[in-house]
Order: C-alpha cells, then sequence, then structure tokens
C-alpha cells in the first residue's frame, strides 16, 4: 500500500518517495520519521512517540531530532520560513498537515530479498552504526564466559557514551553468541555499518582480549589491538579495556566516516557530511585548511542552525587561527566564534566532545576559565573516556599554572587515544606545563617531540623559544623565534600580551622575558 499526498506518494515497500514519479533521495532514519508522520497525520505525534517508533526508544537529543524534522521538510520541498506539510506546535509535538490516501501498489515480477525470517533486513541508519559482537572465549574454561560476556557489555555501554554513533544494544547482539558468523551478514541483518568483534584467552592468572573493527561495507579491518592483564581485578581489568578499546577505535571511526563523507556527491551533503568535511579540513592544520572548515561549518549550519557539532568546530577553527597568527581575524570573526561556542554549549547536553570544544574556545577567546572549567567538568562526568576533554583540560590547567593536573590530565588523554589526529597535542601541552614549572630542560625535550610531528604549530614554537631562553640556550630561542617570524611576522611583545590575556600571570612573564631575551620586539 502506498501513502499519497499531493504529488508525493511514499512507498514502504521498497523504502522511496517520489514527486511527479521523481525519486527523490531521503536518508533511511529521515525516511522512517516521514512514514510515522504520515501514517498518524490524524493527531499530534509528541516528540517520546518519534523515538519510540523511529529510533526504537533510544535516547537523542533534541538538535538531532530536529535536524531529522528539518531533512523532512527539505525532503518535501519546504523552504524552512514556512512549515509547509510539517508542523511544529510548540511543547506538544509535530504534525503532518495534509490529505493522505492510500493507493494500490504496482504488482512487480519480484521481490527485494529478506532475511531469513521473513522480516526485511533494516536499512543503515545516517549516523555511523555499529554493533559489538559476543567475545569468543578461547581458553576452553567455561567459567570464563561471564568475563568475556562482561567485557563486551562494558565495552558496549562505553561506546554507548558517544552520541554521534548509533549502538545496537547487548540483547541484539548476542543472538549470535556460540555461531560462527559472517560480519557482512550480521550487519546486514542489525542495520550497521560497523562490527566489532574479540576473543578472551586466559591462561593461569593472566589474560589476552583481541578486538578488531571492521567496516562491513568494504570488509576493511580499521583497527585491531590486544589488551593483556591479570585477573585480580576483574571488574577493574573490564573497565580498563573499554576504556582503551574506545579511546582506540574513536578517531579510526571518524576517520573512516571522514572518508565516507569525502566520497558523497556534493548534492546529497547532509549537515553530518558538511561537519566531517570541515573537520578533515581542520586536520590539515594550514591557515588555508581552518579557512575552509570554516565555510564548510557555516553549510552545515545554514543546514540545521542547532547543529551543535558544526558550531563548536567554527570556534575551535577560530582559537587556532588566532595562536598561529593566521588569518588577520576581526572582531566580528572572534565574535562570532564566541556566540557559536556558546550556542553549541546550550544546545548540546549530551556529547562531551562538543562541549569540550565550545569550553575551550571561550577559554581561550574570551578568557572564560571558570566557565571552562566547569563545562569541562559536566563533559568529563557524561564521557570519561573523551579524550579531547582530557586534552582541553590539561591545556587550560596548564596556562593557568597548575603544571602538574596538566600532565596527569594529558597522560590520561594520552592513554585513552593514543592515534587521535590532534595527539601532538598532547607533548606540546606537557611541555607547557614543565615550561609553567620551571623545569626547562623537560619543556625542551616535549616541545621537541611536538615540532617533530608538527613543525609549524606556533604555541609550542613560543614554548620552544621561552624554554632555551631561560635554559640559557641563546643561540637556539633566538633561531626558533625567527622561524616563527617566518610564520607570524607581526608578532611582538605587545602583541603577545594582548593575545595570551587567558594565561596566569606568572606564566604569561615567563613567556614575554624568554621572548625578550631571544630579542622580539616590544612594539
Amino acid at each position: 500500500m502506498l501513502l499519497a499526498f499531493g504529488d508525493y506518494v511514499l512507498d514502504g515497500e521498497r523504502r522511496e518517495l517520489r514527486c511527479g514519479g521523481e525519486l527523490i533521495a531521503v536518508e533511511p532514519q529521515v525516511f522512517d520519521l516521514l512514514v510515522y508522520l504520515v501514517q498518524h497525520h490524524d493527531r499530534v505525534v509528541s516528540k517520546d512517540d518519534l523515538l519510540q517508533a523511529v529510533w526504537g526508544g533510544r535516547i537523542v537529543s533534541d538538535s538531532a531530532l530536529a535536524a531529522r524534522i528539518n531533512a523532512a521538510r527539505r525532503a518535501l520541498g519546504d523552504s524552512g520560513k514556512a512549515q509547509g506539510w510539517i508542523r511544529t506546535l510548540p511543547r506538544k509535538g509535530v504534525r503532518f498537515i495534509g490529505a493522505v490516501r492510500e493507493e494500490q501498489a504496482p504488482a512487480t515480477a519480484s521481490s527485494p530479498p529478506e532475511s531469513s525470517d521473513n522480516m526485511p533486513a533494516p536499512a543503515l541508519p545516517d549516523a555511523p552504526s555499529i554493533a559489538v559482537l559476543p567475545f569468543q572465549n578461547l581458553s576452553g574454561d567455561l567459567e570464563q564466559e561471564y568475563f568475556a560476556d562482561g567485557m563486551v557489555e562494558e565495552i558496549t555501554t562505553a561506546i554507548s557514551r558517544l552520541p554521534w554513533l548509533f549502538v545496537i544494544a547487548r540483547n541484539s547482539s548476542f543472538i549470535y553468541k556460540g555461531r560462527a558468523v559472517d560480519v557482512k551478514q550480521v550487519a546486514q541483518e542489525l542495520g550497521v555499518r560497523y562490527v566489532l568483534e574479540g576473543s578472551v584467552r586466559k591462561a593461569g592468572n593472566r589474560v589476552r582480549i583481541n578486538g578488531q573493527l571492521i567496516d562491513t561495507t568494504t570488509g576493511a579491518h580499521i583497527w585491531a589491538d590486544r589488551f593483556d592483564g591479570a585477573l585480580d581485578d576483574i571488574f577493574e581489568l573490564q573497565d580498563q579495556v573499554a576504556s582503551n578499546v574506545v579511546g582506540a577505535i574513536e578517531p579510526k571511526l571518524r576517520q573512516s566516516e571522514i572518508e565516507r563523507a569525502g566520497r558523497k556527491p556534493t548534492a546529497n551533503l547532509t549537515a553530518y557530511d558538511l561537519y566531517l568535511r570541515a573537520l578533515a579540513q581542520s586536520y590539515r592544520y594550514t591557515d588555508e585548511g581552518f579557512a575552509e572548515a570554516v565555510v564548510l561549518a557555516r553549510q552545515a549550519l545554514a543546514i540545521d542552525p542547532s547543529y551543535a557539532p558544526a558550531a563548536a568546530l567554527v570556534g575551535t577553527c577560530r582559537a587556532t587561527q588566532r595562536a598561529q597568527g593566521w588569518g588577520g581575524l576581526s572582531d566580528e570573526d572572534i565574535d562570532e566564534a564566541c556566540r557559536l561556542a556558546r550556542q553549541a554549549l546550550q544546545a548540546e547536553r549530551d556529547d562531551a566532545e562538543t562541549i569540550g570544544q565550545a569550553a575551550w574556545t571561550l577559554f581561550r577567546l574570551a578568557g572564560e576559565a571558570a566557565m571552562a572549567a566547569a563545562a569541562l567538568d559536566r563533559a568529563l562526568a557524561l564521557n570519561p573516556n573523551a579524550a579531547r576533554a582530557w586534552l582541553a583540560r590539561g591545556n587550560i590547567h596548564a596556562l593557568r599554572n597548575q603544571p602538574e593536573a596538566a600532565i596527569e590530565a594529558i597522560e590520561r588523554a594520552r592513554r585513552l587515544s593514543p592515534f587521535d589526529p590532534y595527539a601532538c597535542f598532547y607533548a606540546a601541552i606537557i611541555a607547557t606545563a614543565h615550561l609553567a614549572a620551571r623545569r626547562f630542560k623537560q619543556a625542551i625535550e616535549w616541545v621537541d617531540r611536538a615540532l617533530h610531528e608538527r613543525p609549524r604549530m606556533v604555541p609550542a614554537m613560543r614554548v620552544k623559544v621561552a624554554a632555551n631562553a631561560h635554559f640559557g640556550n641563546l643561540h637556539e630561542a633566538r633561531a626558533e623565534l625567527s622561524r616563527i617570524l617566518v610564520l607570524d611576522p607581526k608578532l611582538t611583545i605587545a602583541g603577545f600580551r594582548e593575545y595570551a590575556h587567558f594565561y596566569a600571570p606568572e606564566v604569561l612573564e615567563l613567556y614575554v622575558t624568554g621572548l625578550r631575551l631571544a630579542g622580539l620586539l616590544e612594539k
């Protein structure tokens, strides 16, 4: 049976939306939402109704729900200025407005293949999606089954804290326990793009856990690792492995999604795709890359003004451009970055990374250290495995003259996400902490690690100048300052003081004295 309204026809069996015979591209989750609204056009549908019908009762942020509703409106040609087919009723819900008629579907020669239980396989959600399969017990010890099952439960729970990731519930994935499975078939049956599988092997009081992450659309293994530990405290070991797995696979998942978005036709890009492309540009760490990232993030916000990750990314890019001396940022650029960071903090309640980015931006551009610290506390309470929130916390501690707390936070981030694209910042912030503690030799050692990975990182280069100057290596300090002036030729003592308004006064004076000893002009 087809659902028709105006010139539009919804074919639930084929999962197609057509207008005047022309097929309209609609993402799977948006299609499901649209079908539900049309089927219940005779009443107002509440948020809870939509979450149960489309997301299976899973908690979804208001911004994500609003994005799907806006995508459904765009599919039906609504301009966004007027609520045409889909009307939002404040504090009540959403209603489909329009006369709906049922039509008989034309007969077809064959039907699409279905899964073995005669139910159609679920379509891939528009968010990245993953199932954690039961781990194999290779110990030959049935008593270790509980450990392997607990390991999967801990990992599933930890991964579920990533709000941008659609995670299949443990009860659904455990139907494959004890079965030899084809991961591509499992992915098709569960409707996921990624599958995490693994094994547990016990020998005496030691246990080895292997894991691998597979992109089932390509068959590629995008991550694999093993973890060894003692069974003295099983629950602590499970928690440790779960944290390590999440920290290791999160950047791999993100990179895989970035590559997927890069292959997608420009005409079909969503706010999420544009955000991923912006993220990829920011990873280039060039003036041009950050400028393009801001353009793409703004395009994402034009599609979905409430999309908090894109709003936070604009601020991150602007703060980095300012730190590098790039872009000639105007007051309007800074004001926009701070406004979007505050918007992201207000809109996003469950994404630790977005909260962390927004807090870092407001610390660096607006000097709001207390607010940033409180926001990071909230982010890490939501997700203690959020490596970049720990990174932001370490940065703030270092610049506010709390070196030991900074190093502790960065070491936590390093353990959680050793392969993060921003991992080079770990060494740079540890170097800053040692500089604040007047451990100049250690600062030089750590900053050289950072600059080996990213030679044009101006904040790290400033650490190298100051640390060498205070350590008595004036020749090296002056050589490094000359390299900075190639990248930031307008740098002066007065300009640096104005930029570094968010530093603790004693840390700022360490930098200023070192830069002055190296020969930086006052004005």
